[in-house]
């Protein structure tokens, strides 16, 4: 069950980025560190993932829009 749960998150993480390589900026990372968070804090790897890639998008997002404000 854990091998199911681990390619399903792991697709879900990469998918994006072979659709739309622009948009996934900053998910791979934020899919690793929650993917462990998630681990140690639960057994819960696929739930981290998804939500560390949602949040690794939304700050590469934010820092972009930083970026080009300066």
């Amino acid at each position: 069950m854990k091998i199911i749960m681990v390619c399903a998150s792991l697709a879900l993480a990469i998918g994006p980025m072979v659709i739309a390589p622009a948009n996934a900026k900053g998910c791979v990372k934020g899919a690793i560190v929650g993917g462990a968070a998630g681990h140690v804090a639960g057994h819960h790897g696929a739930v981290g993932a998804i939500a560390g890639c949602a949040i690794g998008h939304h700050q590469a997002n934010k820092h972009q829009d930083t970026e080009q404000n300066h």
